[in-house]
């Protein structure tokens, strides 16, 4: 299913004209060699661009449309016009004199032949400069020299002739296609992504651009032991796809992570999404409902609430001077690194207004009272990803499962992780803080997973003052004698919360007596005014809890409490601003 909906996606962008047709792919390209019609090198100059990387500007190689390269492991195999100093130049310094000599002999003998019908000066200019260049005396060349380190790095070079790219000759680009649609593998089979007759690939071309993958690019599907084999099949034999197919999943794949606007991370997963009929208007509107508004350009706040309200009632709207079509289908993939490979987090497919109402039915259950300076009027998924990490931490990313497992339960409707709710709740008794986010993911995570110990009655945006619930009381009371304290001794650093909050949200009946007592030594210090208002709430709360307090806490009932100590803690510093305001 995956690489069936790429290779559509792949046809879609090649029927629009915006990705590279079969035999063609695009390359980091840092150096052009420039030569004349007798092959002597006249200048190497660079192709790097600037590019803005964080908050600094940094030369970066040039993205180019060349012939599709080889996917390189042990074996030495040459590209077209366009390779490292190794088979170009014929010169390195990995110390490997031998195979750097078979490297430039086998790239010679490539271009040599492929070359050999064109008449045109660009292809007989390569012609000569393989016949006439010395790679030992590859140092020692005065336009070599400037740029001698780069090379030796690893960049890839690509031929110029008389300052043009030779890649502008009809012929050699006509040399090139003749050469890759005749050099299948021969071997026939049946495509299990297209359903042809066609030519099986052995080896699938590399994708780039995953986070943490190797840099030289990683395998989304491939065979490299016998332990994976089967019927003595080898490589790309074991799941039969046709060189079209597999050279169509991976440009297309590769075409959506380097779109890094359009791409997102989430733990150590790359996320790319794409809707049938390549229109880029579905990817940003959906990045911007997934990850907010913050990270994409072009679409506002009031945008995305329009869009998000039409789509539901399954009406098309025009966005950036295209239709959005709520029933068209729309991909979401995660993937992540796993050694030569990649894996697959997770795939969704979908109509888009589907997925656009799952998104908005989370944002529905996040909603929860909003401090004053908290800045975000939606919660964004990075957001509530940050609320289950150690702030402290050297490494902030969240857990690579549990986010990749939210992500998929917004996107799709479904039950949120536990290990979402395990990973708020160790983040609460760690620090004893519940956070606007913290409270939102406990409130969403019952909402969507029931559970009749944290009831609705407790899953209000705001504080619920006819909620009987002894647990969200108990909280609502923890925060009445934090509330007392402070006023009791203006100024104090750390509060009952700072020692006492695990235990009063686990084991209530251990620590409640004791608060409620210490509570009257801090009401002393209080006008009578404040003493009669505290005492009234102490009672009121008290009455519902009862005569006993409970001697234990489930971890639903846990969230109860915590929803009851935010919303009430809430309420009064919203009393405070309205007193300010007034």
């Amino acid at each position: 299913m995956i690489l069936q909906a790429l290779v559509e996606h792949y046809e879609d962008l090649l029927e629009r004209g915006a990705i590279s047709r079969p035999g063609w792919g695009k390359t980091k390209v840092s150096f052009g060699l420039n030569i004349d019609i007798n092959g002597e090198v006249i200048g190497v100059f660079s192709l790097m661009v600037p590019q803005i990387i964080g908050k600094k500007s940094k030369n970066v190689p040039r993205v180019i449309e060349v012939p599709q390269p080889v996917k390189r492991s042990v074996d030495i195999a040459p590209n077209f016009l366009c390779d490292n100093s190794t088979y170009i130049l014929g010169a390195d310094e990995k110390g490997k004199a031998d195979r750097t000599r078979q490297c430039y002999n086998a790239c010679k003998e490539f271009h040599s032949d492929l070359l050999k019908n064109a008449g045109t000066d660009p292809a007989k200019a390569i012609i000569h400069y393989f016949g006439r260049w010395d790679p030992e005396s590859a140092r020692e060349n005065q336009h070599l020299a400037e740029c001698w380190k780069e090379l030796m790095a690893g960049a890839n070079i690509l031929f110029y002739y008389d300052g043009h790219p030779v890649l502008e000759d009809f012929q050699i680009r006509e040399c090139w296609q003749k050469y890759y649609d005749n050099a299948g593998s021969g071997n026939k089979g049946m495509c299990m992504v297209t359903g042809r007759n066609a030519s099986i690939a052995l080896l699938h071309p590399a994708v780039k651009g995953v986070r943490g993958g190797q840099a030289t690019g990683t395998s989304l599907v491939s065979f490299n032991a016998p332990a994976f084999c089967s019927y003595e099949k080898e490589q790309g034999n074991n799941a039969p796809i046709s060189e079209y197919a597999a050279f169509a999943y991976t440009t297309a794949l590769n075409e959506l992570l380097s779109d890094k606007e359009r791409c997102r991370t989430i733990g150590d997963s790359t996320v790319v999404c794409w809707a049938e009929g390549g229109n880029t208007v579905y990817q940003d509107v959906g990045i911007a409902a997934m990850f907010g508004i913050d990270e994409t350009g072009g679409i506002t706040d009031q945008d995305l609430s329009l869009i998000m309200s039409k789509i539901q009632k399954g009406e098309p709207i025009r966005v950036q001077e295209e239709w959005l079509e709520p029933q068209k289908h729309f991909y979401i993939l995660g993937l992540a690194p796993n050694v030569a490979r990649l894996s697959v987090r997770f795939f969704l497919s979908d109509i888009f207004g589907d997925i656009m109402r799952h998104i908005d039915e989370h944002y529905e259950r996040l909603k929860i009272v909003r401090p004053s300076y908290d800045p975000f009027p939606i919660l964004p998924y990075w957001k509530l990803m940050s609320e289950t990490v150690n702030k402290n931490a050297k490494n902030k990313s969240p857990s690579p499962q549990m986010a990749a497992d939210t992500l998929k339960a917004i996107l799709d409707g479904g039950r949120y992780p536990v290990s979402l709710l395990n990973g708020v709740m160790l983040r609460i008794k760690a620090e004893r803080e519940v956070t606007r986010g913290r409270a939102a993911i406990i409130k969403a995570y019952y909402l969507r997973n029931k559970n009749k110990d944290c009831p609705e009655e407790v899953l209000k945006v705001e504080l619920n003052e006819e909620c009987k619930n002894v647990p969200y009381t108990l909280g609502r009371l923890f925060a009445v004698l934090e509330h007392i304290q402070q006023e009791g001794n203006p100024g104090i650093n750390a509060t009952i919360k700072d020692k006492y909050f695990n235990t009063a949200a686990s084991t209530p009946a251990q620590i409640f007596p004791v608060l409620v007592n210490l509570a009257q030594k801090h009401l002393r210090k209080l006008s009578d005014r404040s003493k009669i208002y505290f005492n009234k709430q102490i009672g009121e709360l008290s009455e519902i809890i009862g005569e006993e307090y409970p001697r234990r806490l489930n971890l639903p009932e846990q969230g109860s409490f915590q929803l009851g100590y935010y919303c009430q803690t809430q309420k009064r510093y919203q009393k405070k601003e309205e007193e300010k305001n007034e």
